[in-house]
């Protein structure tokens, strides 16, 4: 297996992380001529997510490369009650090393690091603190996460608060129900004004997709928001009861897709919650390598919003170093 492994460390090493590149989205005039011809054939659109698992298929070194290059693009998250300095800390730690030395050094991988790692506000500096070195940017949900029920004003001073402290990423809910009444308008100016309150820190709408009734719904509210100037769509915020599905990211790929043929902008995609196996992320980096091309298989235009995830990559690797599995307890998150 040693020499196996160590024949692909071309292929391995692609899946390092890139230099940092300074991409934003300026957006757009709100244009409701393109938002009201969205439409959407749920049933051709199930239809074709179901087919991306069964035949998308890598083996050995190959699978191997695609699970490093999924850590890449990891948002390691916490977003618990009892979170505290600590587990971030050590969240942190494992963001800065996600796999053990041993099994980097057998794939002839080194200088791994997950693609951000991503706390609730209080969190922030600890964070920023056992991150200062690294390129590891921290993101912060805000706006009154997860719900966005929050008065206004005080959504738009917690993005700045989140900024003042050291956030790099601002993972902002936007209002489920300016979509479910079809106020796009009120859509827009509020995706708007939580832009401009980011500055230049870069911004993922989470549009809670599993609260929007239907898969049209989420293509015009990921238009909307795109066009309101998000660097980033984000399909949950894993606290619905339905969140990340293939169905719902192939929507909102192809609006991506979309509005960068339309205006050369590239946006980036999250899908969030319920990604906890290594398998699911192969079967979703194979859905963004078909739909929107190589240029998003990198940190910068997609992530895995997910904690779990990482552990059960981090068991595959082993497998595939020594031939045995292991117990997931020995592949803990902090």
């Amino acid at each position: 297996m040693q020499t196996e492994t160590h024949t692909a460390k071309a292929q391995l090493g692609a899946a390092q992380l890139p230099d940092v590149v300074d991409q934003r989205n300026p957006g757009l005039p709100l244009d409701m001529d393109w938002v009201r011809a969205v439409q959407v054939n749920t049933s051709a659109v199930e239809r074709r997510a179901g087919t991306i698992g069964a035949r998308r298929s890598v083996k050995k070194d190959y699978q191997a490369a695609w699970l490093l290059k999924a850590i890449t693009l990891i948002d390691l998250t916490t977003l618990a009650g009892d979170d505290t300095e600590n587990r971030v800390r050590r969240l942190c730690a494992k963001a800065r090393q996600p796999v053990r030395q041993d099994l980097l050094d057998a794939l002839g991988v080194d200088g791994l690091t997950t693609g951000a790692v991503c706390v609730y506000h209080d969190m922030i500096e600890a964070a920023v603190d056992a991150l200062h070195g690294t390129n590891i940017p921290v993101a912060a949900v805000s706006t009154g996460f997860p719900a966005g029920l929050s008065p206004f004003h005080l959504r738009v001073a917690e993005i700045g608060e989140s900024v003042k402290a050291g956030a790099q990423e601002i993972d902002i809910v936007i209002s489920r129900r300016k979509v479910l009444t079809g106020d796009w308008q009120g859509l827009y100016d509020e995706m708007r004004t939580f832009r401009e309150a980011c500055g230049d820190a870069h911004v993922k709408a989470i549009l809670a997709t599993g609260e929007l009734g239907t898969l049209r719904n989420v293509a015009r509210a990921s238009l909307v928001c795109m066009m309101a100037g998000a660097d980033f769509i984000k399909s949950s915020t894993g606290k619905e009861g339905v969140n990340a599905t293939l169905p719902v990211s192939l929507v909102m790929m192809r609006a991506i897709r979309d509005y960068y043929d339309r205006t050369g902008i590239k946006v980036g995609y999250k899908p969030a919650g319920g990604i906890s196996k290594a398998k699911d992320s192969l079967t979703y980096l194979a859905l963004v390598k078909e739909e929107l091309g190589d240029d998003w298989l990198d940190p910068h235009l997609f992530r895995f919003g997910a904690s779990s995830l990482l552990g059960d990559i981090e068991r595959q690797l082993e497998h595939h170093v020594t031939g045995h599995y292991s117990a997931g307890y020995r592949h803990a998150m902090g």
